[in-house]
């Protein structure tokens, strides 16, 4: 059915698996930052936070790969012949890619992380700063152990998301799962088939990781009473 095309859309496969959970990676950690500079006392953090996810959330996911891509590397050609230098700069689609996806969804974890601080018991936090803990001691023993079980099904569904906009890379050339469907699908002009591979494997993932999810909700919700 594939003409010989299995190996390449299952290399396909592991690349936007591999995009997927790296861009997961910077995304939690973007979405970390971000959170505590939105609940920090500091003006200028706060209004730096509001300021990356606003202007993230706001610009589309794939003019931002686009602008990161293509026109970064122009942008700092330009700026360095403007001083007097011959430099060529390029991306790997790759770094890009994760670069990018990551810094777009962190902005969403941002608000997830947020929420999920602020749902903490703050009698615990009394209590801990009571016992003579500092911030930094609180925060590692007290609030980022239990702040996973607010925010796992948020970070459930920006998970979901994500792994599908791992699609979008496709336009710089990334060989992950659509860009290989769309070549196969172009040497063999049957399109119908290639992507209908490619939805049903995007299917599969989403199955997947929704089982594993609420394992994972499971987990952290274990000793827990349910009302």
């Amino acid at each position: 059915m594939l003409q010989g095309w299995g190996d390449e859309i299952l290399r396909g496969l592991g690349m936007t698996l591999l995009v997927g959970f790296c861009a997961l990676g910077v995304a939690l950690v973007m979405g970390l930052l971000g959170s505590w500079a939105k609940l920090s006392r500091s003006a200028f953090a706060r209004g730096l936070a509001t300021l990356y996810t606003t202007v993230v959330r706001g610009v589309p996911e794939l003019l931002m790969i686009l602008i990161v891509y293509y026109g970064t590397p122009t942008l700092i050609q330009n700026i360095a012949e403007h001083f007097g230098h011959d430099i060529r700069v390029d991306f790997n689609p790759f770094v890009a890619g994760v670069t990018t996806i990551g810094m777009i969804y962190g902005a969403f974890a941002t608000e997830v992380f947020r929420g999920a601080f602020l749902a903490l018991d703050k009698g615990q936090l009394e209590a801990a700063r009571a016992c003579g803990m500092g911030r930094a001691l609180a925060f590692r023993r007290i609030m980022l152990p239990q702040v996973w079980r607010f925010a796992l099904p948020g970070l459930g569904n920006l998970w979901l998301v994500l792994i599908k906009a791992t699609a979008l890379i496709s336009v710089i050339q990334l060989t992950e799962l659509l860009r290989w469907s769309d070549i196969a699908a172009r040497n063999t002009r049957q399109p119908f088939t290639f992507f209908f591979v490619a939805a049903c494997l995007y299917l599969l993932i989403t199955l997947v990781s929704q089982l594993a999810l609420h394992r994972a909700e499971r987990w952290a919700n274990r000793g827990i009473r349910r009302a």
